[in-house]
């Protein structure tokens, strides 16, 4: 397991201490997704669509997928809907949330 702390530095920021009572340090792993933020109105959640493109060999041809994931939005990276954010697994959170926000990408 590494940690990569959610210590991103943007004027933004919440707060700038590492062990800030806001936020800790998450311990990630596994596997890392690209999205856009569709939603943020949970507390410290926002929801994430990403395209996924499959392959029918029925069809001989491609289809367009969209998959929304939960994640885990930390006060100090604070993404808003319409931001690409990086997100990455992480140990259950809630019932649906298990991965973390751990950076912002593009702010469109």
């Amino acid at each position: 397991m590494t940690n990569i702390g959610i210590d991103v530095k943007t004027p933004e920021n919440v707060c700038d201490d590492i062990n800030c009572p806001f936020h800790g340090k998450l311990p990630v792993r596994g596997q890392t997704f690209e999205g856009v933020v569709t939603s943020d109105k949970g507390h410290n959640t926002v929801v994430i669509e990403r395209e996924i493109i499959r392959y029918l060999s029925k069809y001989e041809r491609y289809e367009k997928r969209t998959v929304s994931m939960i994640a885990h939005n930390s006060p100090c990276i604070a993404a808003k809907v319409g931001d690409i954010v990086k997100i990455m697994e992480c140990r259950p959170i809630s019932k649906t949330k298990s991965f973390v926000v751990i950076e912002k990408t593009i702010q469109e």
